[in-house]
């Protein structure tokens, strides 16, 4: 069963720990993604270049790929980061950014579940329909789709690549096998800040290094970013002041906070 109880003890093995989270990841979110690991205690590299990239994986607990900003140099980057994290036997988080958007992006997401094993897919409802259904689309990185409505797709992603699914939405929806757990924790202000939701992957990746049931590590992560965007969004004046607030609640945030607004659906 999953609880606070979990969610806080992972941020807990989080903050002793410091894993190493290796974020191959797009240049509009890198700082944002940065700075909110080092906020909840994890240690960010962002490695892209092909010549290193696998000496990086050999040193991080989990590593998180992000296809937001795309070129042909970061995709052979990409699949050889997934290739180390298979060989060292650590989890790898893929955020499949504005799939459906356009063909290259959709076929490269797909292209790199097959490069190997992936612990979490973590995406919106559009991204995730569209690793399934060709005729879905998105508008750019933004969803059209609501998480309801791609849970049938993240149950068959979840299922073909045996990892878990987390999708994200009013309320976020993680699904493996035939297990479902629903984070209804948020914010209306989150979406206004760019990179939020890659920020979750990278937070999702923090939790996939300290817990291998990547199910409740995937919930954990939304949970904490929800709670996190709700306390935040009570003492901000709008998006710019949202972003620095959310950051010290990472920061800050506790078992008492978890315990107290931790919304299950």
């Amino acid at each position: 069963m999953f609880t606070a109880q979990i969610i806080a003890l992972d941020l807990e093995k989080i903050r002793k720990q410091a894993p190493l989270v290796h974020n191959i990841t797009n240049y509009v979110v890198m700082n944002l993604t940065a700075n909110a690991l080092l906020s909840i205690g994890a240690s960010p590299v962002m490695v892209h270049a092909i010549e290193e990239v696998e000496d990086m994986v050999n040193l991080a607990s989990a590593v998180v790929i992000n296809i937001g900003t795309l070129s042909s140099h970061w995709v052979e980057a990409m699949a050889k980061a997934i290739k180390a994290a298979e060989r060292k036997k650590i989890p790898v988080v893929l955020d499949p950014v504005g799939a459906g958007a356009t063909p290259y992006r959709t076929a490269t997401a797909r292209q790199l579940l097959e490069a190997g094993p992936v612990a979490i897919i973590r995406g919106n409802g559009s991204e995730i329909r569209a690793l399934i259904d060709s005729g879905a689309r998105t508008k750019g990185v933004d969803s059209l789709e609501g998480s309801e409505a791609a849970v049938e797709a993240g149950r068959e992603l979840s299922k073909k690549y045996s990892c878990a699914v987390s999708i994200s939405g009013s309320t976020d929806i993680i699904v493996k096998d035939d297990k479902t757990i629903r984070i209804a924790n948020g914010h209306p202000l989150m979406p206004r800040v760019t990179g939020l939701g890659c920020t979750a992957s990278a937070i999702t990746g923090a939790f996939a290094a300290v817990n291998s049931d990547y199910l409740q590590a995937a919930a954990g992560a939304m949970a904490v970013m929800g709670i996190c965007g709700e306390l935040a969004a009570s003492e901000a004046k709008g998006p710019a002041s949202f972003e620095v607030s959310f950051l010290d609640w990472l920061y800050r945030i506790d078992k008492e906070e978890i315990e107290e607004k931790l919304r299950l659906g």
